[in-house]
């Protein structure tokens, strides 16, 4: 008797029974055109394997875009903490520098105190007023050595054209031979801590 085969269109290696033919297996060269109405179990097989990868490749794309999407989260992320970082830096930085600018400021009206006491004293030396104000002068004089160390400097404001920055005009006057937006006197003098004008001089300006 002789041996029967199986005569399915594609290659099979599954082994499983073939429906062409009942009574036998798919076997490894399985390429004959003949009954094609019938098909292998085997081609089910592959089409199944074929959607599955396609899908497994649709949930891969899938899972790259949401790696890429939390890549660029974190970037964004690490360059706001730089940024957050940078700031923070400059902060301490500005602190540290100008940490003795609020104690600075409490000693200015002492300073004017000391200024509106020295101008009582008149010409002649030798008088009481003068012998008083001696020790006002001498102590007003450490204050100023003390701020020059603390680099503190006052505005130069007379004679000088008219800066918003570094005064703070509080009358205006007519006057002969004095262009106008020049600074003709100065009411209260103003003081630069470091590079920062920490009171603006109160001045009169020419117009």
């Amino acid at each position: 008797m002789e041996e029967k085969k199986c005569n399915c269109r594609e290659e099979c290696t599954c082994g499983s029974e073939c429906e062409c033919n009942e009574n036998v297996k798919c076997t490894e060269d399985c390429h004959c055109g003949e009954h094609k109405e019938h098909e292998c179990h085997c081609e089910h097989d592959k089409k199944d394997k074929k959607k599955e990868k396609h899908k497994y490749k649709e949930i891969i794309e899938e899972l790259k875009d949401e790696l890429k999407k939390k890549d660029q989260e974190v970037l964004v992320a690490r360059a706001d903490l730089i940024n957050y970082r940078k700031r923070k830096d400059e902060e301490v930085v500005r602190m540290l520098k100008f940490c003795n600018e609020d104690l600075i400021k409490q000693m200015l009206p002492i300073m004017d105190n000391f200024e509106r006491a020295i101008k009582l004293d008149d010409d002649n030396l030798d008088d009481e007023v003068s012998k008083f104000l001696e020790g006002f002068k001498m102590i007003y004089c450490s204050m100023q050595n003390i701020m020059g160390n603390f680099e503190v400097k006052q505005i130069d404001g007379a004679n000088k054209p008219f800066d918003p920055v570094y005064h703070n005009a509080i009358m205006v006057e007519q006057r002969e031979g004095v262009e106008p937006g020049m600074v003709i006197e100065v009411l209260q003098k103003g003081y630069i801590y470091k590079d920062k004008v920490i009171r603006p001089a109160m001045v009169k300006v020419s117009e």
